[in-house]
């Protein structure tokens, strides 16, 4: 089996929408939502490496110094897969974007360090 990151986007537009909401609603949808999310993890809990966790304010560090920046990342989780299409699979209707404020899951293949396989 292979590992692959999926980062969760959002975009600022969307969370000015999920901020605009009604309150009830929203506290619905985040109620949902977490049900939702809770019942993914346990549908994949055998293929989950590493849950993950939300993400918070970045920071670039370049050769021109450090500087705060924006992306579009919101939260990490790592899971193992025979191939990057079942990978990216176990996403499809993730509450992140199906009910939640996010706009997508980026997933990818951990490679190896060159020389360690």
């Amino acid at each position: 089996m292979k590992l692959y990151l999926a980062i969760f986007t959002g975009s600022a537009a969307a969370m000015d929408a999920w901020k605009a909401l009604d309150s009830a609603v929203r506290a619905r949808r985040e109620r949902d939502g977490l049900q939702a999310w809770q019942h993914w993890a346990t549908t994949h809990a055998a293929a989950i490496a590493d849950i993950g966790a939300p993400l918070g304010r970045t920071k670039r560090v370049s050769a021109a110094g450090i500087a705060d920046i924006r992306n579009a990342m919101g939260a990490w989780t790592v899971v193992r897969a025979e191939t990057h299409e079942q990978a990216a699979a176990m996403f499809r209707e993730h509450p992140h974007f199906s009910i939640f404020a996010g706009d997508g899951v980026e997933v990818m293949e951990c490679l190896p360090m060159p020389g360690q396989a």
